[in-house]
């Protein structure tokens, strides 16, 4: 039965994200003088049940004073918890997204009251201990432009397997 399902399920070895090179962009906030992006590798281990939907991604944080990039998985939780993000800041209430347990931990602020503009925080106190803020000027419609490429991720590694109870996971048909 699992070889049914495996073979039925095997259009996903046509195109899987790591495996050609493809990366999408998850995040891309910056003003030309700081940047932070958030970058999708592809399927942590595509055909693998219960990791298949889990992605290798990488944060990434450029600035004229200090560049830094860190490995992450994404979890589908992670990319529905980024559109709920995503509402909350076009509405212009700050977040903060991959708290609890996850790190890095990114809080953005859609106007930053001191430098009068979006704001970046990444506190990455999981591993290296380090904090991250960067205040950017963006284009109006930086929300939007989020959403769209949010809306690429999701096309490129739609979630394909489904967690029936804790433990249990199944091909979604």
């Amino acid at each position: 039965m699992a070889e049914a399902l495996l073979h039925h399920h095997e259009p996903w070895r046509v195109k899987v994200g790591n495996a050609e090179g493809c990366t999408v962009e998850l995040i891309s906030l910056s003003d030309g003088d700081n940047g932070f992006r958030v970058r999708v590798l592809g399927r942590r281990s595509p055909g693998v049940l219960h990791l298949h939907d889990q992605l290798d991604a990488e944060v990434l944080i450029t600035s004229s004073f200090v560049s830094g990039r860190l490995t992450i998985s994404l979890f589908p939780s992670d990319l529905e918890d980024w559109s709920r993000a995503l509402d909350l800041l076009a509405a212009g209430q700050d977040i903060c997204w991959r708290d609890d347990d996850h790190s890095p931990e990114i809080r953005i602020q859609p106007h930053n009251e001191e430098h009068e503009s979006p704001a970046v925080h990444v506190e990455d106190l999981g591993s290296s201990c380090v904090s991250v803020f960067l205040p950017m000027n963006l284009e109006e419609g930086w929300i939007d432009e989020q959403r769209r490429l949010l809306g690429r991720v999701l096309k490129e590694w739609p979630s394909e397997v489904l967690q029936s109870s804790p433990g249990v996971y199944e091909w979604r048909r």
